[in-house]
C-alpha cells in the first residue's frame, strides 16, 4: 500500500495530514453554486449536456450510418449517461487527447476534474475516423456515434494510473485487459432512445425535477441491498453539521454491472422498490443510476461525485473503502480504508460539493442503533451479524432479526434464492 497511495493521491494541491483528512469541516467543503432553479449547477457550472435528438434529427442520424455495433452492458451504461447528461460536460466518447489527460492527470484538456476515462472500445479494424456507427442494445437502436479518432491505448499505463494496480485480481484491470477491445474510439454521440432496461433510470433532468430547491441534497451511493445499518447511516447524514436542516437524501444505487459475486441488478432494484414503500419517508428520494462500477477506490469517488452533482446533489456520503476491492489470493485491500475519503475531501472545494462522513453505526441491545464510539464509551452490548452468516440464514430459511434487515427486503431476497434453486 505504501507504493500505491502516492499514485492515487495525485492531483491533490498539497498533502493532507492524518488529522486533517479525518476531519469534515468548512475547510474541506466546496461552495455550492446554484442555478436560477435553486439547484446546484452541473459539473463545470454550465448547463446539463443533452445529446438526445428530436425525431427529424434522429432519422437523419440513422440514414447516414455506415456500421452497426451491438453494445455490451457496460457500453450501454456509458452511452446512456452520455446522452442524458450524467457525464456532463462530455458530449461524446473521449478522444485520445482527453483520454490521455484524464488517465495521466485526472483532468480534461481544459483542466476540469474527471475521475475516469469514458471511451468506446472495439476490436473491429473497419471502424475508423469518419465512420458513422449505429449503436444498438439487445437489438434496439439507441444512438449514433460519429467516430472522430481511433487509437491503440497502452492499457498497462491506463490501469496503473487509474486503479493503482496492474494485477488481474483487480476487477477493473481484468475488465480492461480481457473485456475491452484492442482499440478505443472517440467521437460525438447522438441519442434517440434510452436502452430498455428492467429497472427504469431517470435522467438528471428528471431527477432534478423531483428535488427541493434551495436546500441540500445528500447522495447515498450503494450497489447492494439496503439493510438497517445503511438506512441509519444515510438518515443520520441529514444531521451532519454541514447539511441544511431541511435537506433530503437521494438514494441513488448503481444498477449496472458490478462485481461478479454481487447480487444481480434486477434483484437489487426490487429490494429498493419495496423498501421505498416500507419506509415511506418524505426526506428520502429514490432514483437509479445506469453506471458500470470499476471498483476504482479514490478515482471512482471523484467520478461518483461528478455524476451526482449532475443529478442535482450538493453533498456526497463517502464510506470507508468506498468502491474498494480485495485481492482474491491474499485478501489484501487494493486501497486504504480512508483513501477515498481523503481523496474526495481534497477535491471537494474544486468540485463545488461537500462531503459527509459515513458513520460507523452499530446496534446495541440497550439503546438500538448508535455510533460505535458512543457504544464503546458507554460499555453497551453490540450485536453483530456477518454477511456470510446472513446469507446462510437466508438460504436456510432462518428468521432474520429485524434489527439487521427490513422484512420487505428479506422477502425479495428469499424469493430470488428460491428462483435460483428452482432453476
Amino acid at each position: 500500500m505504501t507504493a500505491l497511495r502516492p499514485l492515487l493521491l495525485q492531483g491533490m494541491q498539497e498533502p493532507l495530514g492524518a488529522a486533517a483528512t479525518r476531519a469534515f469541516s468548512s475547510e474541506t467543503d466546496g461552495t455550492i453554486a446554484r442555478g436560477a432553479d435553486g439547484l446546484i449547477l452541473p459539473h463545470g457550472n454550465g448547463g446539463l449536456v443533452n445529446l438526445m435528438a428530436g425525431s427529424k434529427a434522429a432519422e437523419e442520424a440513422r440514414s447516414r450510418c455506415t456500421h452497426e455495433v451491438e453494445l455490451t452492458e457496460r457500453q450501454a451504461c456509458d452511452v446512456e449517461l452520455l446522452t442524458v447528461g450524467g457525464f456532463t460536460p462530455l458530449d461524446g466518447f473521449m478522444n485520445e487527447d482527453a483520454y490521455t489527460s484524464v488517465v495521466e492527470k485526472m483532468r480534461l484538456p481544459n483542466g476540469q476534474l474527471f475521475g475516469l476515462p469514458v471511451v468506446m472500445d472495439t476490436s473491429n479494424d473497419g471502424l475508423k475516423p469518419g465512420a458513422k456507427v449505429m449503436l444498438t442494445y439487445k437489438g434496439q437502436q439507441v444512438a449514433v456515434m460519429d467516430v472522430a479518432s481511433r487509437w491503440q491505448p497502452n492499457k498497462v499505463v491506463e490501469v496503473h494510473k487509474c486503479y493503482g494496480s496492474t494485477s488481474l485480481e483487480h476487477p477493473a484491470v481484468q475488465m480492461v485487459a480481457t473485456e475491452r477491445g484492442r482499440y478505443y474510439l472517440g467521437g460525438k454521440v447522438t441519442g434517440f432512445e434510452l436502452p430498455k432496461r428492467v429497472f427504469p433510470c431517470q435522467s438528471p433532468e428528471e431527477v432534478r425535477a423531483g428535488l427541493p430547491a434551495g436546500t441540500d441534497v445528500v447522495a447515498f451511493q450503494c450497489r447492494n441491498p439496503i439493510h438497517r445499518a445503511h438506512y441509519e447511516l444515510f438518515i443520520r447524514a441529514l444531521d451532519a453539521p454541514n447539511v441544511a436542516k431541511d435537506g433530503v437524501v437521494l438514494v441513488h444505487p448503481t444498477c449496472g454491472p458490478t462485481q461478479d459475486d454481487d447480487i444481480p441488478g434486477i434483484v437489487r432494484y426490487h429490494t429498493y422498490e419495496v423498501l421505498q414503500k416500507e419506509v415511506d419517508n418524505p426526506r428520502v428520494k429514490w432514483a437509479y443510476l445506469p453506471y458500470s462500477m470499476h471498483m476504482a477506490g479514490p478515482r471512482e469517488a471523484i467520478q461518483h461525485m461528478i455524476m451526482r452533482k449532475n443529478y442535482g446533489c450538493t453533498h456526497f456520503i463517502i464510506g470507508r473503502d468506498m468502491a474498494g476491492c480485495k485481492s482474491s489470493l491474499s485478501g489484501e485491500d487494493f486501497y486504504g480504508a480512508y483513501d477515498a475519503q481523503d481523496f474526495a475531501k481534497a477535491h471537494a472545494k474544486e468540485l463545488g460539493m461537500k462531503t459527509v462522513p459515513s458513520l460507523n453505526v452499530v446496534f446495541t441491545e440497550e439503546r438500538g442503533y448508535l455510533t460505535a464510539d458512543v457504544a464503546e464509551k458507554e460499555g453497551l452490548k453490540v450485536k453483530k451479524l456477518s454477511g456470510t452468516k446472513f446469507r446462510q440464514m437466508l438460504r436456510g430459511g432462518d428468521e432474520i432479526p429485524d434489527w439487521f434487515a427490513f422484512r420487505s427486503v428479506v422477502q425479495v431476497l428469499r424469493e430470488h434464492q428460491q428462483h435460483k434453486v428452482a432453476a
